[in-house]
C-alpha cells in the first residue's frame, strides 16, 4: 500500500528534510510562524490538552540572553538564526481543558488536579507538539535546528515561570551553506516494529 501523500511533500516533510546548523539572513515572518501554528495545532494530544507553550527570540537583548544558556556547540548557531523559538511544556494546561476538552470537563480535576500528574502529562505531549512543529516548519519551507544543548533551569528562570518547563530551543530559517551533516543511518523497518 502506498501513501496517500504526494511524494513531494514526503520528500519536504521527512526525506530530504535535515536539522540545520547554519541558516541565510531571510527574516522569519510572525505570518509564517501564526501559519505553522495553524496548521500543527490540529495534531492530537490526550484530553486535547495541548500544553506546548512557544517563546519567540527577536530581540537581540533577548538573544545575548538565550545564547549564555546554550552549549558551546549551540551559541554560534543561536546567535545568527533568523529566528529562534523556545519550546515549553506548561504545567498548568488543566485550565484549558474545560474549552478545549468540552465532551469530558471534569477530566481536569479528575486526572490532572495532583501537580505531578500535570507535569508528566504536560511533558510528553508537549514533546508530541513539539514535533508536529518541526514538521510544520518543513512544511513552510523553512528548516529547523532544534536543541537540547542547554542550561534548562537557566532558560527557565530567564524567560519563563516556574508553571512552564523548557523542553528544546529551536533555530528557524531558510538554511545557509553546509547548513546539514551528510543524512545518517535510520534503523530498518524490521529493526523497529514487532508484531505480537
Amino acid at each position: 500500500m502506498s501513501l496517500v501523500l504526494d511524494p513531494a511533500a514526503q520528500d519536504l516533510l521527512f526525506r530530504e528534510a535535515h536539522t540545520a546548523n547554519t541558516f541565510t539572513d531571510e527574516p522569519v515572518t510572525d505570518e509564517q510562524i501564526q501559519a505553522i501554528y495553524d496548521l500543527v495545532k490540529f495534531g492530537p494530544t490526550a484530553f486535547n490538552q495541548t500544553p506546548l507553550r512557544i517563546t519567540l527570540v527577536r530581540s537581540a537583548e533577548a538573544r545575548e540572553r538565550l545564547v549564555q544558556h546554550m552549549a558551546d556547540g549551540n551559541k554560534a548557531k543561536t546567535s545568527t538564526a533568523p529566528l529562534v523559538a523556545i519550546l515549553s511544556a506548561d504545567n498548568e494546561f488543566h485550565e484549558e481543558l474545560p474549552t478545549l476538552f468540552p465532551a469530558f470537563p471534569q477530566a481536569k480535576d479528575l486526572f490532572f488536579a495532583e501537580r505531578a500528574a500535570r507535569e508528566g502529562a504536560a511533558g510528553m505531549n508537549a514533546a508530541l507538539q513539539a514535533a508536529y512543529f518541526i514538521v510544520g516548519i518543513r512544511a513552510a519551507g523553512l528548516a529547523a535546528g532544534p536543541m537540547t544543548g542547554l542550561d534548562f533551569e537557566g532558560v527557565r528562570k530567564e524567560f519563563l515561570d516556574d508553571d512552564h518547563t523548557p523542553l528544546m530551543v529551536i533555530n528557524i530559517g531558510k538554511p545557509g551553506p553546509d547548513a546539514s551533516y551528510p543524512r545518517s543511518p535510520r534503523l530498518a523497518y524490521d529493526d523497529v516494529v514487532t508484531t505480537v
